[in-house]
């Protein structure tokens, strides 16, 4: 059974950093294409990075481009977001999803077929 499980939220001061994990289950997610995606309240799902499994290449939002990183250590068969100058407007429920195709995008989330169930990350002082 395929699964993705995100965690790592939590309460951060702004200019605070979080690292948000997403650990996959059922399937081996250095074959797949990986996205975090972030949605608050009110607003579309956004995507901010990902990681192409076909040739590790990385991709960033314009919102996020120098304070977010995607990475993945794949013995733990894990992808992690590391998160740093944290601002208000970052506060929302952040998800990972898998490609199967291993293409990654950050502009679309229709291509990613499995997503986690997210974690709450919100910026308040």
């Amino acid at each position: 059974q395929v699964q993705l499980v995100e965690s790592g939220g939590g309460l951060v001061q702004p200019g605070g950093s979080l690292r948000l994990s997403c650990a996959a289950s059922g399937f081996t997610m250095a074959d797949y294409g990986i996205g975090w995606f972030r949605q608050a309240p009110g607003k579309e799902r956004e995507g901010l990075s990902c990681i192409s499994s076909l040739d590790g290449r990385t991709h960033y939002a314009d919102s996020v481009k120098g304070r977010f990183t995607i990475s993945s250590d794949n013995a733990k068969n894990t992808v992690y977001l590391q998160m740093n100058s944290l601002k208000p407007d970052d506060t929302a429920v952040y998800y990972c999803a898998a490609d199967l195709s291993g293409y990654c995008t950050v502009v679309a989330s229709l291509p990613y077929e499995y997503w986690g169930q997210g974690t709450q990350v919100t910026v308040s002082s």
